[in-house]
């Protein structure tokens, strides 16, 4: 049912299970998740947090799974679950940017994959330009590193993917 991987090298923050499949658009071969009666995420209903701040990082399921699934390499997925978090954290507040900021580096990760190289970079500039408004760790993330990661692998375009590793 289409390509996917697992990363056995990088540390999972959830016990929930990956997908079946890792879902790539304008692929007539793997089903969308939530339209196609084949979808992995299929008549499941939507994720809903009542609210998150920016301590709530390390019990929210969402957030973590969105780590998981961005480091797995389920880049759709992962912006499936950072959304629910955005829209509990309020799509203009500090926080809601920041993780906006996450759901377009997982968008460029999948142009990059499915290569659309343009996209990839306009993705990327506009998520490191929300990631770079915070300093140190934030949301568990050591904000420099990361940015260097994933422009490294932007630049050098050898297959590679930035991870997330969470500071707890």
């Amino acid at each position: 049912m289409g390509p996917s991987f697992t990363r056995s090298d990088v540390s999972r923050y959830t016990k929930i299970a990956l997908p079946a499949y890792r879902y790539l658009p304008f692929q007539p071969d793997i089903p969308h998740p939530r339209n196609d009666p084949a979808g992995h995420s299929y008549g499941q209903e939507e994720d809903y947090l009542s609210g998150f701040g920016i301590d709530d990082w390390r019990n929210c399921e969402s957030f973590l799974y969105g780590v998981d699934l961005f480091n797995q390499g389920y880049w759709w997925e992962a912006h499936e679950a950072w959304e629910t978090v955005w829209l509990a954290a309020g799509r203009e507040t500090e926080v809601g940017n920041f993780i906006q900021g996450l759901i377009q580096l997982a968008g460029a990760q999948l142009k990059r994959f499915t290569g659309v190289p343009r996209g990839a970079q306009m993705l990327t500039a506009t998520g490191i330009e929300k990631l770079s408004v915070a300093q140190g760790i934030y949301l568990g993330i050591e904000i420099a590193p990361f940015i260097a990661e994933v422009e490294r692998c932007l630049l050098a375009d050898r297959g590679e993917f930035p991870t997330i590793e969470l500071c707890f």
